[in-house]
């Protein structure tokens, strides 16, 4: 080896590692040589998509198109010659999981022409850089960038280590769509390198696949999956290493100890986002995990929620999530045994309900053992006329009403007719979910507390999320300038002559008979 070529590969090898990170250039231990990693620069709005080929028909289903900012790198191992850069080019291979052995081919193909081109002269930094830059543009490549996959596990045999001839196949699963509507095949050279920057001729038409190109896809039908995942994971790198403003605390924090909900830019520490989690799901409301930000709907998925709740909070919230999506399923019901409570789906038009736990078989109508034809032991309809003959029944008529429904039934009867009446008088039932929702105070834009549905007091109609308000400021709609109607300081509720004081003895009086009737059972 010439003292000048030795201090030449040095020097070159120095400059390498003080350009690029330990993430780009590795250089060997013991030889002259090391791997460049060479992360491409994708443009704005690059997509990747799938497309599924069906070995029976051999038909294209269409697949759905990602945006993605980083795809995997190419790789170049290289060793230095000892009569390098005097005489001898570096010994590389190019690998690539999404390029084909094709187009890895056209690209050792130009470095070689660029080594000519530059002979007597250190060639790695200029060969990084053409892959670098110059790669997406020289394959003609554009988006989106198709990733076709064999189903049913179809294999080829490849022979390594020799330079075979390029065939039509699965060798060249992945295609992308050239700037002119062709592709880049194997019978059409892809653009030269300089065609856009120099002008220079366009290469031989290279028809043999070079064994330095090495292809290093595992599998070809989850290397869409695979792409999707690298790019997610360097997203996450890119944002973990930035330095963020919470939006809740206001604190400057690494990117690594915040987090940033899929669907939104909203950037919060995790201490923040864990303890709103927390509270929210604490009290029940899991509908409610979603942007701290005002007006943004994004929601946390449940891989976040879990991340910054912990399991055992996480537990409870999958379990309302759960209860609270059943409620509003109609043909759902919870066993009647309270040691159960397991949801039975029912089948249509049936009043029989199986649990599937407990094994006990309800009426849906009355709540207990079924009872086939015969009537339901309290029909709803006829609950009022059954109380009305209990309050007015002497001592023995009671005895035989107990008797009869049973002591424990009828006093359960009186609580519920009492708290239905309660309901009817100072509640009303959500639009969606059906919560009777009772309003203390303010306007009468009401948000339901188990749905979270935002609606009209007045009138119960379902409000817009975007702009509730609208609903009370339209002059057609009949709530118009009705927004604190019937609210505290309301002109109504101090009218002169108004018959709340009858009202009220009336409610005494109704609270007196409630409560005897309780004590006399």
């Amino acid at each position: 080896m010439a003292s000048e070529d030795f201090e030449s590969q040095e020097n070159e090898l120095l400059a390498l590692s003080s350009i690029y990170g330990e993430d780009v250039f590795l250089r060997a231990e013991t030889v002259l040589g090391g791997e460049l990693r060479i992360f491409l620069d994708l443009p704005a709005g690059f997509t990747v998509r799938g497309t599924h080929i069906k070995t029976g028909s051999g038909g294209t289903g269409p697949g759905e198109c990602v945006v993605v900012q980083h795809l995997p790198p190419l790789v170049m191992n290289f060793e230095l010659p000892s009569d390098y850069p005097s005489t001898s080019p570096p010994q590389f291979t190019i690998s690539c999981k999404w390029l084909s052995r094709e187009q890895l081919s056209w690209l050792c193909h130009t470095m070689d022409e660029l080594w000519q081109e530059n002979r007597g002269m250190e060639i790695l930094y200029t060969w990084s850089q053409f892959l670098k830059e110059d790669t997406l543009d020289f394959l003609r490549i554009a988006p989106p960038l198709e990733v076709k996959s064999i189903a049913g596990g179809t294999t080829r045999k490849r022979d390594h280590g020799k330079t075979v001839r390029a065939e039509a196949g699965p060798e060249d699963l992945v295609k992308t769509a050239a700037v002119d509507g062709g592709r880049a095949g194997l019978s059409q050279p892809p653009a030269a390198h300089g065609e856009a920057k120099r002008h220079k001729r366009v290469p031989g038409d290279v028809r043999l696949l070079d064994p330095r190109a090495i292809q290093t896809c595992e599998s070809w039908s989850s290397l869409y999956g695979e792409l999707l995942d690298y790019d997610q994971a360097q997203r996450q790198k890119v944002f973990s290493a930035r330095v963020f403003s919470c939006h809740i605390c206001l604190c400057e924090k690494l990117g690594s100890s915040c987090v940033n909900l899929s669907g939104c830019e909203h950037v919060y520490c995790r201490d923040c986002l864990s303890a709103y989690f927390q509270l929210q799901i604490q009290e029940g409301n899991v509908h409610s995990l979603t942007c701290p930000e005002p007006k943004c709907q994004t929601v946390a998925t449940p891989s976040q929620v879990r991340e910054l709740v912990g399991e055992e909070l996480f537990s409870r919230y999958d379990r309302l999530l759960l209860q609270s999506s059943l409620d509003l399923m109609a043909d759902v019901v919870y066993c009647p045994r309270t040691s159960c409570q397991t949801p039975v789906l029912l089948e249509p038009n049936k009043t029989m309900g199986h649990c599937p736990q407990c094994k006990f078989a309800f009426c849906n109508v009355c709540r207990h053992a079924y009872h086939g034809i015969s009537a339901c032991i309290i029909k709803s309809e006829n609950l009022e006329n059954i109380l009305k003959k209990y309050n007015n029944a002497d001592a023995a008529s009671r005895a035989f009403l107990e008797q009869r429904y049973g002591k424990h039934t009828i006093k359960r009867a009186i609580e519920e007719v009492h708290s239905k009446d309660w309901l009817a008088q100072n509640a009303k039932a959500c639009p969606r979910c059906c919560t009777n929702i009772q309003k203390v105070d303010g306007c009468n834009k009401m948000t339901c507390s188990s749905c979270q549905l935002y609606f009209c007091w007045l009138c119960l109609k379902e409000l817009s999320r975007a702009n509730p308000y609208s609903h009370f400021n339209e002059a057609r709609s009949p709530c118009f300038n009705r927004l604190f109607q019937g609210g505290e300081g309301d002109d109504d509720f101090f009218l002169e002559g108004s018959d709340s004081d009858e009202d009220d003895g009336d409610d005494i009086n109704d609270e007196e008979n409630f409560a005897q009737l309780l004590r006399a059972l």
